[in-house]
């Protein structure tokens, strides 16, 4: 197979390699598309999760099958299927505590592009293929079903931790891909207000679409400042975090937050050692403020969930897409 890869750190190109060996609950996919993810430069020019070599990249794909082993059961080579970004290992104890996406050890879940190669090659290897793929519908384009590979789970996922309910006032700050499928999730979830925390003019566009009330422009002034003064003081039920720094961003969320509010985080904090906010803010340690960090949940169910949001209209996947290019082939650079 060819892929495109980290041949080492801060370097990438095309490499030939071996196809996967496909074992006994294992399938061998063929994408039909693949999306890049920001978690890609950070593998390869941050050196994040430490330094991998001639590893191909990417982690967000649909495909077709082209083999499965001798003990799969729901799929078949020629079967079209939505491929999650984190394909857990089902029988692993933290799976059954219900933390899968740390089976194998913290984030082991995380395997593309982690810790074997990824997606973006002709062909990828899935692990626990009848715990980890789901059949893709017809009525979703195979690049919108990229997206439920990572950033509409992520998002969601963001909503989830912190718990947003019905009349909730919610606080989104970053508002890219991620950090749109946040807002979504919040107002899927009900929330009431949802302030958007941006200023590229496309992902404002698009948070309004996706049910933002009300935009924040962080060169307008503290983020913080700017929610507490438009809700009289009073703040924000909840907080999603898909962007900023691991500085300055916890410390606006939690000065937004509400006594009793939970704060959701899936932000890639690469490069920080230390997360910082002040003490004061967070009632000394004892103002029930809670915080929530995960890697979004992988898995055939959650996959399917996904692909029903989309079939009937509760979230267009469409939105968040601005280039299609079509084909390793035409690539100039894959010669």
């Amino acid at each position: 197979m060819r892929g495109f890869a980290m041949i080492e750190p801060g370097k990438t190109g095309f490499i030939d390699k071996e196809d996967p060996k496909v074992g006994p609950r294992d399938a061998l996919i063929r994408p039909l598309a693949v999306a890049p993810c920001t978690s890609d430069i950070h593998t390869v020019y941050e050196d994040a999760l430490g330094p991998r070599q001639n590893m191909i990249l990417g982690h967000e794909a649909c495909g077709v099958i082209v083999e499965v082993g001798s003990e799969v059961k729901d799929f078949k080579p020629g079967d079209k299927v939505l491929v999650p970004a984190i394909t857990p290992n089902w029988s692993d104890v933290y799976s059954q505590a219900g933390y899968a996406t740390d089976s194998d050890g913290m984030l082991g879940g995380w395997k593309f592009s982690n810790i074997k190669d990824g997606v973006f090659g002709t062909r990828f290897h899935v692990n626990d293929a009848d715990g980890n793929l789901a059949h893709l519908p017809a009525e979703i384009d195979p690049a919108e079903a990229c997206m439920l590979s990572d950033m509409i789970p992520t998002g969601l996922h963001a909503s989830e931790m912190a718990g947003v309910t019905f009349g909730d006032t919610v606080a989104v700050i970053g508002i890219g891909p991620v950090g749109l499928m946040a807002l979504r999730g919040a107002v899927l979830h009900g929330a009431g207000r949802v302030f958007a925390v941006g200023s590229r003019a496309k992902t404002v566009e698009v948070a309004k679409q996706y049910g933002a009330t009300d935009i924040i422009d962080y060169h307008n002034g503290d983020i913080a400042d700017q929610i507490l003064a438009a809700t009289n003081g009073v703040g924000v039920d909840k907080v999603l975090i898909a962007g900023g720094d691991a500085e300055h961003t916890f410390a606006d969320a939690v000065k937004m937050l509400k006594p009793g509010g939970s704060i959701g985080n899936v932000n890639y904090l690469n490069g920080h050692d230390n997360v910082v906010f002040n003490a004061g803010d967070w009632g000394v340690g004892m103002g029930h403020k809670t915080i929530h960090g995960g890697l979004m949940p992988g898995g055939r169910l959650r996959m399917e969930k996904l692909a029903a949001l989309v079939v009937n209209g509760r979230i267009d996947p469409s939105l968040l897409i601005t280039h299609r290019f079509e084909g390793f082939e035409k690539n100039p650079r894959c010669d």
